[in-house]
């Protein structure tokens, strides 16, 4: 089987530009607080919107967190950065501890959090956790 050199070029092309992504997300950032400065993982995620007509004209949409499934370590101190893309504002928590905040359009949220438990968190925007609200705006944070 001959492969043609404009295949491995492009196949090359897309493995560093994965391998970059992956660097870049997986990064742990400096974040200073006073005097004190330490890594954090970071975890970057945002609102986002979906919307739509029914075929008798009826606008629906639904709201979401994005990406709306996140794997967390267990025991490691995690800064959650939301940045509000759609929505004017979604006040959230985090089901079963005590983080909550409000992620407003145009605005980085910063959340620092750890979790010494395995489970699933939910993360649930208070405007939006039905479908009667344009929801559920849940996302999963799943620690392990």
């Amino acid at each position: 089987m001959i492969v043609k050199r404009k295949w491995l070029t492009i196949l090359a092309l897309a493995l560093a530009v994965g391998l970059v992504s992956w660097y870049v997300s997986n990064t742990d950032v400096q974040v200073t607080n006073g005097e004190q400065t330490q890594q954090k993982f970071v975890i970057n995620m945002v609102t986002g919107e979906f919307s739509s007509e029914t075929e008798d004209g009826k606008e629906i949409e639904s709201y979401r967190w994005d990406p709306g499934t996140v794997m967390i370590p267990k025991g490691k101190e995690v800064l959650l950065s939301i940045y509000g893309v759609n929505g004017k504002e979604h006040p959230f928590i985090i089901e079963g501890t005590h983080y909550k905040g409000t992620v407003k359009k145009g605005e980085e949220t910063l959340l620092s959090v750890q979790f010494d438990k395995a489970g699933i968190y939910r993360l649930i925007c208070k405007t939006h956790a039905r479908i009667e609200n344009n929801g559920p705006m849940i996302a999963y944070l799943i620690v392990d």
